[in-house]
C-alpha cells in the first residue's frame, strides 16, 4: 500500500494578485505562506519529492522535509502566453480563447494547450511518468503546483473538477494498483 500526499505550495504574491507564473519568475513565499508552510503536519518519516521552483522546495522545507528531491515532473506547467497574466488581462488581448487554453491543459488525450506552452498530453504525461515510477508501498509527500496536483488527480481518481488554494493537501492511497482519494484539506480561512 502507498499514501501520497500531494501538497500545494503555500502562498506566494502571484497566487494573491491571480496571475500564471512565468517561467523565469520563482516567487518567494509571502510572509502568510511561510507561517502556513509551517504548520502543515504531514507523515515525517515519508520519502518527500518537490517541483524544483523555490516555492515548493520552501513549503517544504519549512514543513519540516529539509532535503526533498527535486523532481521536474512535478513543476507547474508552462502557460506559455498566459504567464505574467491575470485572467481578466488575457481575455482583454484574446477574448475567449484562454478558456480553450486552460480546458485543453486540463485534458489528457488534448494536444492543444496555451500559445507557447504545454499541451494537455504533454502536461499529464509527465505527471504520469512520475505516479508510475512511485514506490509500490510507503508514505511519499509531493509538494507541487495547482496543475500537477489537478493532473494527478485526474489521472489517479478520475477528479475533473476541484478547489485546492495555496497549502492545500490531497492524500491518496494505493493498493493493488487501484487509486482512492483518502483526504483533502484546505488550509483555514
Amino acid at each position: 500500500m502507498l499514501n501520497l500526499h500531494l501538497v500545494r505550495h503555500a502562498p506566494t504574491a502571484p497566487n494573491t494578485e491571480r496571475r500564471y507564473p512565468r517561467e523565469d519568475e520563482d516567487a518567494p513565499l509571502t510572509e502568510e505562506g511561510r507561517a502556513l508552510a509551517a504548520s502543515l503536519r504531514l507523515p515525517r518519516g515519508a520519502l518527500a519529492h518537490s517541483s524544483p521552483s523555490r516555492r515548493a522546495v520552501d513549503t517544504a522545507r519549512l514543513a519540516g522535509f529539509e532535503a526533498p528531491q527535486l523532481t521536474p515532473a512535478l513543476a507547474e506547467a508552462r502557460f506559455g502566453a498566459m504567464a505574467g497574466r491575470t485572467w481578466a488581462e488575457l481575455e482583454k488581448v484574446y477574448g475567449t480563447t484562454p478558456r480553450h487554453w486552460i480546458e485543453a491543459l486540463a485534458q489528457p488525450n488534448i494536444d492543444f494547450g496555451p500559445l507557447g506552452g504545454e499541451t494537455g498530453r504533454g502536461f499529464h504525461a509527465r505527471v504520469q511518468e512520475w505516479l508510475s515510477a512511485l514506490p509500490e508501498s510507503g508514505e511519499v509527500v509531493a509538494f507541487t503546483h495547482a496543475g500537477p496536483m489537478h493532473a494527478a488527480l485526474r489521472l489517479t481518481v478520475g477528479l475533473q473538477a476541484v478547489t485546492t488554494p495555496p497549502g492545500s493537501v490531497a492524500t491518496l492511497r494505493r493498493v493493488s494498483g487501484q487509486w482512492w482519494l483518502t483526504g483533502l484539506r484546505a488550509p483555514d480561512a
